[in-house]
């Protein structure tokens, strides 16, 4: 997976309803070459841009399964890396935001992982 960060911070400048303008204009323009995977536990205003619903593992199996070129992955790391590995060589999975986090995920700190592998 190759990370590339781009700034947002003209977005982030956008009130709610251009930002939501912008998201389905774009949506529009790419069809079907792009789906958005919107886990369950996802905010509602992110949430409500998803073409596919689910766990991390069924949107991944799903993108994958699906004709889109790009996979927008509205989670974190390990979702995303998940669907970058399930999906087609030809596919880009794209993880929009670089700085979520899994509160679930940042309990288990290195000592305690490499303890339950031992």
């Amino acid at each position: 997976m190759t990370n590339v960060a781009y700034p947002i911070q003209d977005y982030a400048l956008l009130d709610d309803m251009e930002c939501a303008r912008r998201i389905f204009q774009a949506k529009e323009q790419l069809g079907r070459r792009c789906v958005i995977l919107g886990h369950h536990y996802q905010r509602d205003e992110v949430f409500k841009f998803a073409d596919l619903s689910g766990d991390s593992l069924k949107l991944s199996r799903n993108a994958a399964k699906s004709e889109a070129d790009y996979i927008v992955f509205c989670g974190v790391h390990f979702m995303a890396e998940v669907a970058d590995i399930l999906s087609r060589p030809e596919q880009i999975a794209i993880l929009p935001d670089l700085a979520a986090g899994c509160s679930m995920a940042d309990m288990a700190n290195q000592s305690n992982v490499q303890k339950c592998w031992e």
